[in-house]
């Protein structure tokens, strides 16, 4: 039998950072070791309180099906820490709670794109924005913004050439997936002038935002003037709770909105996992401590390899947030040729820039030990390809 496959699922390439994370598990299976610096997770544990919530929760019986949208307790708990975010236009009939933040990402992409309509990514951009707009038949228009070390303000002209009446639907991702960068109050300013011109929706996906150093300030795009309607704000707890696994995500935007896509959302998964739900509310509201704790870490680590980069001479535009970083590897080379050298010769897993529309870099997560980090640098140089 021959089997013919829906035009939408062949505009998709697969996933390039699965695709290393798969290649440096086959590798560590025939007995290498692979340091991994490809993984967008968290290396530390979920922490115990949050454990210990769910395991409650499982002991009370929560394992049956939730209202579609969330639970009523972690829906009012997301709501209050929206409003803490100065994102005060949004109640809990503004939510829905998702199988984590790239389900959030679709059920958005299905909801507002038709074919045809033009999607604008700031590049580089995470791998899966590329794959929703055209899964939901949308065409994509790009601004690379490598030339400004990842910074979105000096690429305004460059936006503001790009979009037009015709654009439907801007990604912002701040802090943001592969370049760590986080966008200044003035880049928010003129993405909210432009998305007024051109009455554009903007998805700001915020799944990083507990993560940010030196005191910079990441700017949620709906507490700007003109932006409360506009914006889809999108969060999970992967990132900033270490719940990579657990599945927990949500997004909030105006109420027909939410009635719209909740017809995607109970239709595709019914709902989030009851028991992590109850997790969830424990997260969000008693998890300060441990959340800050895992961010020093991280701004430890940046500062350690930016430091080793720095030695051996490669030009990395430094992170605001997140925890990922991407050195200019091959300036005049293959980036991807590059990535698969560093796995094949020093057992280094990275992902090519080209994978995020950027060629030239490799994305590189510091989510991992400074030994583990000492060691990938070493091996790089010992390959020369550093």
């Amino acid at each position: 039998m021959t089997m013919d496959f829906a035009s939408r699922v062949e505009r998709v390439e697969p996933s390039a950072t699965l695709a290393i994370s798969n290649k440096a598990a086959e590798l560590e299976a025939e007995g290498k070791d692979v340091v991994d610096l490809s993984v967008g997770e968290p290396d530390f544990d979920t922490p115990e309180n949050i454990k210990d919530a769910a395991k409650d929760a499982l002991d009370a019986g929560h394992t049956g099906y939730t209202s579609s949208n969330g639970i009523p307790e972690l829906k009012e708990a997301i709501a209050d820490k929206l409003h803490d975010d100065g994102l005060t236009q949004y109640g809990p009939d503004n939510l829905i709670v998702t199988p984590g933040g790239k389900q959030a990402l679709y059920e958005i992409f299905q909801t507002v794109i038709d074919d045809g309509d033009e999607v604008a990514l700031l590049d580089p951009a995470w791998v899966s924005y590329e794959a929703m707009a055209k899964l939901a038949g949308g065409t994509l228009t790009r601004v690379d913004t490598a030339a400004h070390d990842f910074q979105l303000e000096g690429a305004l002209d460059d936006l503001a050439d790009a979009v037009s009446d015709e654009t439907e639907l801007l990604v912002v991702n701040s802090p943001g997936n592969p370049h760590g960068a986080v966008y200044s109050r003035e880049a928010m300013e003129g993405v909210r002038d432009l998305a007024v011109e051109h009455d554009i929706t903007v998805i700001s996906d915020e799944i990083y935002k507990e993560i940010t150093y030196d005191g910079v300030e990441a700017i949620s795009l709906g507490t700007l003037e003109g932006m409360e309607d506009r914006t889809i704000t999108l969060n999970g707890f992967s990132k900033a709770y270490s719940m990579t696994g657990w599945r927990l995500g949500y997004f909030a935007g105006p109420e027909e909105l939410i009635s719209q896509a909740g017809k995607v959302h109970s239709h595709s998964v019914s709902c989030a996992v009851n028991f992590v739900q109850h997790a969830g509310v424990e997260a969000i509201t008693n998890t300060d401590d441990a959340v800050e704790e895992m961010r020093q870490a991280f701004a430890e680590r940046r500062e350690f390899l930016m430091g080793l980069f720095e030695d051996h001479g490669v030009h990395v535009p430094e992170p605001q947030g997140a925890f990922y970083m991407m050195p200019e590897i091959a300036p005049d080379g293959d980036d991807t040729e590059w990535c698969d050298q560093a796995i094949s010769e020093a057992q280094v897993a990275t992902v090519p820039g080209t994978a995020f529309g950027t060629p030239g870099y490799a994305r590189i997560s510091y989510a991992n030990s400074k030994e583990r980090l000492q060691e990938a640098v070493d091996r790089l140089a010992e390959a020369d390809l550093i």
